[in-house]
């Protein structure tokens, strides 16, 4: 789909819907997956110190992945609410 954006309001819209939100989903996605990597690490490897720690380095990588992709998102939000005022 080839669309030709008039205003500045709509090519934010299109940046965003085509290209921030894909990317911002991916990363979530990826970080669900390194935290829930994390969490079966450390449940399979109960008897293993050295293993368990790196299920718990993978659970906080995870966390600080989600939290990071949340933040990004709310500065999206923020500027697409922004913009659509002027």
């Amino acid at each position: 789909m080839v669309a030709y954006a008039k205003t500045a309001e709509e090519i934010i819209a299109l940046l965003t819907d085509q290209i921030l939100r894909p990317i911002v989903l991916l990363l979530f996605a990826l970080a669900t997956i390194l935290f829930l990597w994390g969490v079966v690490e450390f449940i399979a490897n109960r008897d293993n110190e050295e293993e368990r720690d790196k299920g718990k380095q993978h659970m906080l990588w995870g966390i600080i992945g989600l939290v990071i992709m949340f933040g990004a998102n709310g500065i999206i939000w923020v500027l697409i609410h922004f913009v659509e005022r002027f």
